[in-house]
């Protein structure tokens, strides 16, 4: 059985220190998330990129594929839909997702914890 917990909401940052399709690397409740803010909306998943395990998808080209936003890890170049974490090249690979809001002018991230 797969549950997945959520945490609560942490603030991270006002939402203009995010530069439109540029991300950023938060710490958040000890775990490293990569933050992204899109014509879409905000995004967050895990920092780590899952084929070469370096903490390095803040740093992604941003994009989308068939209007789904993405980030392209910059190290092997796997694209990832930011929405879902799934990895569009390679099938069954993915990086956790994590709820992102904007309130009051503040970006809050709510991390989720598959169990």
């Amino acid at each position: 059985m797969n549950l997945t917990t959520t945490l609560s909401w942490t603030a991270v940052c006002p939402l203009d220190r995010l530069e439109p399709d540029r991300g950023v690397a938060a710490l958040v409740d000890g775990a490293q998330i990569a933050l992204f803010r899109t014509a879409d909306g905000l995004f967050a998943i895990d920092n780590r990129d899952p084929v070469s395990g370096a903490y390095v998808l803040s740093r992604g080209i941003v994009g989308s594929r068939g209007g789904v936003p993405t980030v392209a890890s910059p190290l092997h170049k796997q694209v990832y839909d930011l929405r879902s974490g799934h990895c569009l090249d390679l099938p069954g690979v993915a990086v956790a997702r994590h709820d992102a809001r904007c309130r009051d002018g503040l970006v809050e991230v709510r991390l989720r914890q598959e169990g």
